[in-house]
């Protein structure tokens, strides 16, 4: 399915919010789930890392994932006013399905994280809900993942382009075994200038509907952008931190320079080992050695990239909050561009 989801047991769930409110208001915002071991994702956790390229932006959690090395529950995107409701609804609902540990509580620390949607979406009218998080949570499931204007991603922007959620992913044989890539991103990060798309500069050939960079053509790169990477690979904590950074050769693929005003936040984890991480005194995992890790290094950087092309054509047109507008990227001159500089091959 070229998604995060093709990762055996790994679930997504979307909430689209889309309303004109009455008062002149628009909301356009959301909440993305997406679920490790899918619902048994509150019971087991997954070896996982992190890795900010650019901190200007905020993914909770990450304290206790990095001292531990272990995804403790589902990771949530969402926008930035909306983190700390999305955070509580997790915890609510890891309490709501059963089995608190022997003190009466589940004791939780969500990952959760973030990019700002303020210039679509009425943001700090604080639209997403814990019911929506909870929906996001209950209805997420394997096949495949929309994309574009939906969950998280639905007011957010990307190279001025309209943006949001995308996916892809790969598949490496490693000795004589196959293991999966799976990438999914809220992309809400860049300027025009910088855009590459298969290394063609598109973005100094499409030059209109430049939201921020038209109007002042000193703005600095703006926005942030999450990325979710999963493998099926046994790979430990230390060697998942080394994935999580390989998305930002991804990311760098598209032209970001990660810019101060720019929070690039990326988190991994593995399905693998599922044994190891029950809880018992001695534990054995297995994982890839580091010589045999570059074909995963590369397909990280690979699908990274690709989802977030992804985003953007799968991306519609959206008028939001102030009478703000953002367009999407034009097919049409995206593949005539694509077919001048001899990188466009036919969808298969």
């Amino acid at each position: 399915m070229n998604a995060i989801t093709d990762v055996a047991g790994v679930a997504v769930g979307q909430v689209t919010l889309i309303e004109d409110l009455a008062n002149g208001h628009k909301v356009r915002t959301g909440v993305t789930a997406i679920l490790p071991r899918g619902h048994a994702s509150y019971e087991l956790p997954a070896f996982g890392a992190w890795f900010a390229l650019n901190g200007n932006g905020e993914m909770t959690g990450t304290a206790w994932l990095e001292e531990s090395g272990q995804l403790e529950g589902p990771v949530m995107l969402t926008n930035t006013h909306s983190v700390g409701v999305v955070r509580d609804a997790v915890i609510a609902e890891r309490v709501r399905a059963g089995g608190a540990d022997a003190s009466g509580y589940w004791w939780s620390l969500p990952v959760v994280a973030e990019t700002w949607d303020g210039e679509l979406n009425d943001i700090n009218g604080f639209h997403v809900h814990p019911e929506d998080a909870a929906r996001a949570l209950h209805e997420a499931k394997g096949g495949p993942v929309a994309e574009g204007n939906v969950g998280g991603g639905t007011g957010m922007i990307c190279h001025e382009f309209k943006c949001g959620i995308g996916t892809a992913s790969r598949r490496v044989r490693v000795g004589a075994r196959d293991y999966t890539i799976g990438v999914l991103v809220q992309a809400n990060y860049g300027l025009r200038d910088s855009l590459r798309i298969a290394g063609v500069p598109v973005g100094q050939y499409l030059r209109d509907d430049r939201i921020y960079s038209a109007p002042n053509p000193a703005a600095g790169d703006t926005g942030s952008i999450i990325i979710v990477v999963a493998t099926d690979a046994p790979l430990l904590p230390q060697q998942l931190k080394r994935i999580a950074k390989r998305a930002g050769m991804g990311l760098a693929r598209m032209g970001s320079y990660a810019g101060n005003g720019s929070g690039d936040i990326f988190v991994a984890f593995s399905t693998a080992n599922a044994e190891a991480l029950r809880d018992q005194p001695l534990q054995q995992a297995s994982f890839i050695g580091n010589d045999h890790l570059d074909g995963l290094f590369e397909a990280t950087a690979q699908a990274a990239e690709e989802a977030i092309v992804n985003a953007m054509v799968a991306a519609r047109d959206m008028q939001g909050d102030g009478g703000h507008y953002a367009r999407a990227i034009p097919h049409a001159a995206l593949v005539k561009l694509l077919k001048r500089f001899n990188r466009y091959r036919p969808p298969h």
